[in-house]
């Protein structure tokens, strides 16, 4: 079917490049969400049964029930609709579901000027085009290129979302620091952001066929990588097996063993329980006394307000069931069996009082990693802040070690 874009109401679908908008603003929809959405407008003139919805939505993966109601109640907040209204996706009991609204169809703007829908051409420099690609096992990674210059790589962690990221005080200073004469390649991990969320595997070989898909879209021959925090422990998988086309390897934040696995006394492991038990509880309940604990880990320094912030976040990337997987799968990372086949230049940054990250697991990696040179920085934050001595200083060493 030819790119086109849909516009019912206030809203415009443009199918092929997974973009709703609402008055030319860009509405966030979950991934599996927004395919069901696009094969409903698609298909707008029959009624669409349960298992082709579903065969959509999973892509080759099979999908629940349980997960096509959610995804069909997602789509239709996302529209303005409601289980109850109906007024844009009827439910067509017992057959499917048939979407009702009247819609016209234009012609999508060429590629090398879309955005969002309604986004005017030529603001692609204010708005930078999130594509998508596929995983070795099918499942659809999400990817966004911003700045000009060579490249840098930035390893996919747990919290991201490539369409809020940007605005997101967490995140925003990192495109500006990181884009200063690069092009930062970026994509949100399985399960989070605007990836799939429907996991059916997620192992480290995985997220590393992942990262390895973003390269191939994007036409990478060699690049310098960068891994934060979980995402470093992927970065030097990375550099591990595919030594060819990584040319330096940056580390922050990082570690190559998860809090489990580097539990060496029955203090420790006890503590490692408690807090991921700790985080169990606020991703289950959805309360924001656990979350704000995980929020003061990340930002030890930020103040309650922000740490609430931070809890809406993590809710914005990803499902309460996939923040229990991500977490239950993190503690158990190891990479320091594999450590020493990192062939090309490490930088390893890490703050001196990391909260979340022991200044133990930087000094284990420059132990592991040949060729690598370690730099501890005053902070106490897992993630550097933009207010922070820590940040400027961070970048320094980052823009003079990719010069080498």
């Amino acid at each position: 079917m030819d790119s086109a874009v849909y516009r019912f109401g206030q809203y415009a679908l443009d199918a092929d490049r997974h973009c709703l908008s609402l008055d030319g603003q860009r509405v966030d929809v979950e991934p599996q969400a927004l395919e069901l959405l696009c094969h409903l407008v698609e298909h707008r003139g029959r009624v669409v049964p349960d298992k082709e919805l579903r065969d959509r939505m999973g892509r080759g993966q099979a999908v629940s029930e349980a997960a096509l109601t959610t995804s069909l109640h997602a789509a239709r907040l996302a529209i303005g609709d409601s289980d109850t209204r109906q007024q844009m996706i009827r439910t067509m009991h017992p057959h499917g579901y048939r979407f009702v609204a009247q819609t016209t169809v234009a012609p999508a703007p060429p590629a090398s000027t879309a955005t969002a829908p309604g986004i005017p051409a030529g603001a692609e420099a204010d708005h930078e085009v999130i594509r998508f690609c596929r995983s070795a096992d099918g499942t659809r990674i999400a990817y966004a290129r911003t700045g000009e210059g060579p490249p840098l790589v930035k390893t996919a962690n747990w919290l991201t979302h490539l369409d809020l990221d940007r605005t997101n005080p967490m995140w925003a200073h990192w495109f500006d620091g990181l884009t200063r004469g690069r092009q930062l390649i970026r994509y949100d991990e399985r399960g989070c952001g605007l990836s799939s969320w429907d996991m059916s595997s997620f192992t480290l070989d995985n997220l590393v066929a992942d990262l390895d898909a973003v390269a191939d879209a994007v036409g990478l021959d060699r690049f310098p990588l960068l891994g934060v925090s979980q995402g470093g422990a992927v970065a030097v998988a990375y550099a591990a097996a595919r030594p060819e086309r990584v040319s330096h390897l940056v580390l922050t934040s990082a570690y190559a063993r998860g809090q489990q696995i580097r539990a060496g006394s029955d203090a420790e492991r006890d503590a490692a329980e408690v807090d991921l038990n700790i985080a169990r509880a606020g991703w289950r309940s959805q309360d924001n006394s656990f979350l704000r604990h995980s929020a003061s880990q990340f930002l030890a320094d930020a103040t309650p307000a922000q740490w609430d912030a931070f809890a809406v976040y993590q809710r914005q990337t990803t499902s309460s069931a996939n923040g229990l997987r991500f977490l239950e799968e993190f503690t158990r990372t190891d990479v320091s069996g594999i450590a020493h086949d990192v062939a090309c230049p490490t930088l390893i940054i890490h703050a001196r009082d990391d909260a979340r990250v022991p200044v133990a697991q930087a000094l284990e990696l420059a132990t592991l990693i040949p060729d690598s040179r370690l730099v501890l920085l005053d902070s106490r934050n897992h993630l550097f802040t933009a207010d922070e001595p820590a940040w400027p200083t961070f970048l320094t060493h980052l823009y003079t070690f990719l010069s080498e």
